[in-house]
């Protein structure tokens, strides 16, 4: 049986007999999976248990060694580049500028997957405009990115993922370089992002209709205050997935990352808070 929430008729990503690596030596193998439709969904563990792994094979930047990935009911392997990009949009963990843009100009570029070989559509121009404000980044939408900081550069690339206006966010990693502040924003952002518009709400998504959303992160207390759907990675597999204070538990965590902590409930909103007592003995 696959890891998970109760079983989704519709998810978003169904994963099954999934071996994933880089040459022949796998790094995650024969995984069974379902990604629900319009919840956030988040991934932990420890560096190098294959999270950013399963996220690059979802948008299509990694060919599996093994099983199948479908994607709104289709084997992905059938479905062509362009029509994936605008379902699917990958933000990775370190994405490369290209030199000399400026921020519209790259933010623009999440558009590529909607214009016509005519030229630019209608909604370009709103859809950029658009992320550019919901991610605070229009007061320096002329300055060249490679001028910018680490954190105003990253809400840059979370604001090009928007543009592209798809149903699905995969995002790895998406808080780095950001200050607190900022992280909270960009997390409850995308959580609660309603489907773009002309997308019809999948059968039983909550609420009316929010975008699918899968991301990796490392603090587990965001993980645990933005997830509906959590799963913990170790051992080439899926060791915990399901909510997130169902997931967080100081056996799962011992399991996933070798780490004694304590595990409170957060007074506002009742989820999981992690509190580390350390990896030596003695150590609080």
């Amino acid at each position: 049986m696959p890891h998970g929430v109760p079983p989704d008729p519709d998810p978003a990503f169904r994963l099954r007999g999934l071996t994933l690596g880089y040459g022949t030596d796998p790094v995650i193998r024969e995984l069974d999976l379902d990604i629900p439709s319009g919840r956030t969904t988040v991934f932990i563990g420890a560096n190098g248990c294959g999270k950013s792994t399963i996220l690059r094979a979802l948008g299509r930047q990694l060919t599996p060694l093994a099983g199948s990935i479908e994607v709104a009911g289709r084997d992905l392997a059938g479905v062509r580049a362009r029509e994936h990009a605008r379902a699917v949009a990958f933000l990775p963990q370190s994405p490369l500028v290209p030199e000399g843009l400026t921020v519209a100009e790259l933010v623009a570029r999440g558009r590529h997957p909607h214009r016509r070989w005519w030229g630019p559509g209608d909604q370009d121009e709103p859809a950029v405009a658009e992320a550019l404000a919901l991610t605070g980044t229009a007061g320096f939408a002329h300055r060249r990115v490679d001028e910018l900081s680490g954190g105003q550069r990253q809400r840059v690339w979370v604001a090009l993922v928007l543009a592209q206006a798809t149903p699905t966010l995969l995002l790895d990693e998406p808080c780095s370089f950001l200050d607190l502040a900022h992280q909270m924003d960009v997390l409850d952002l995308v959580r609660d992002l309603p489907l773009p518009a002309g997308y019809e709400p999948e059968p039983g998504t909550p609420g009316p209709g929010r975008r699918t959303v899968v991301a990796v992160l490392h603090e587990l207390t965001l993980a645990a205050r933005v997830a509906d759907h959590l799963v913990a990675v170790a051992e080439g597999g899926v060791v915990a997935a399901g909510p997130p204070d169902q997931v967080i538990n100081p056996e799962t965590l011992r399991r996933v990352f070798d780490l004694e902590a304590d595990i409170i409930s957060d007074p506002l909103t009742g989820q999981p808070v992690v509190l580390p007592r350390g990896r030596r003995k003695g150590t609080v």
